[in-house]
């Protein structure tokens, strides 16, 4: 693990898993960390150099006031100078997503190429940001026993996987409720950049769980179509909104097709 300091003065935790292939950036989705694609790392790190971070309000990496996804969009560049890598393909899931299509826009000279894991370019609709809203307010303020219910219930919509919910779980209840409130911000008052897509210029590709309750399949396949060189969208069946760590095998092996033709 390494540390790097953005010019706002935010300690970015990351991990250079080395190596001298092409760079891999992973970046992670609400309430995770860089652990989430340790099935990515296992699978890619002989080929290529994957480097994993921590995104502000999670894992190693603290938020210290308000932020958006494009500042996170700047914090991706800063790991990459802080491991002197001058391009590299941005997986993004969810979240990681968002930033990954920022990133593609302000510092198109050093996203070689954007993968989207159950992410979009828009925003959630009124109803559903409600919705949000009030368990971001549960998970800030409310009781121990609130927070469980309503990690129980993002673990359903994320995971779809007890097993994995299993490990994920404990580790959200760990989580500082001020970093949620100040992370949940960030998405839930993120910009629409539809209107931008054409802008970038880089190959993008989808990768979607067909049983996604939080980003549906539609919106990922609008958003890669909306780009000037889309990939298009592999359906992971059956996953829900983190088919990376429980639908590994087809998942590594898109991400296997698309890094050999861009990386």
């Amino acid at each position: 693990m390494a540390t790097t300091t953005t010019p706002d003065g935010i300690a970015i935790s990351f991990t250079d898993h080395g190596g001298d292939g092409p760079a891999v950036l992973f970046s992670h989705g609400f309430l995770m960390n860089r652990s989430m694609f340790d099935e990515q790392v296992d699978a890619f790190g002989a080929d290529y150099r994957c480097i994993t971070w921590d995104e502000r309000g999670f894992g190693e990496t603290r938020a210290e006031g308000p932020f958006t996804y494009w500042d996170s969009a700047d914090d991706a560049v800063a790991v990459l100078d802080a491991c002197g890598v001058d391009r590299a393909v941005f997986v993004g899931m969810s979240q990681g997503g968002f930033l990954s299509l920022r990133a593609a826009l302000a510092h198109p000279d050093r996203v070689a190429g954007v993968v989207l894991i159950d992410s979009q370019a828009g925003v959630d609709d009124a109803e559903a940001i409600a919705g949000y809203e009030g368990m971001l307010h549960v998970l800030g303020q409310g009781s121990d026993e609130e927070r469980a219910g309503v990690f129980q219930v993002v673990s359903g919509m994320i995971l779809g996987d007890e097993t994995v919910a299993a490990q994920w779980i404990p580790v959200w209840d760990a989580l500082d409720r001020e970093q949620l409130v100040l992370a949940g911000g960030a998405l839930l008052g993120r910009d629409d950049v539809t209107g931008r897509l054409g802008e970038i210029s880089c190959p993008v590709l989808g990768i979607h769980g067909t049983a996604d309750q939080a980003i549906d399949i539609s919106e990922g396949v609008a958003t890669v179509a909306g780009v000037s060189d889309g990939r298009g969208v592999v359906p992971i069946e059956g996953a829900a909104h983190a088919p990376n760590m429980t639908h590994p095998a087809p998942v590594n092996a898109a991400l296997a097709s698309f890094l050999a033709e861009v990386a």
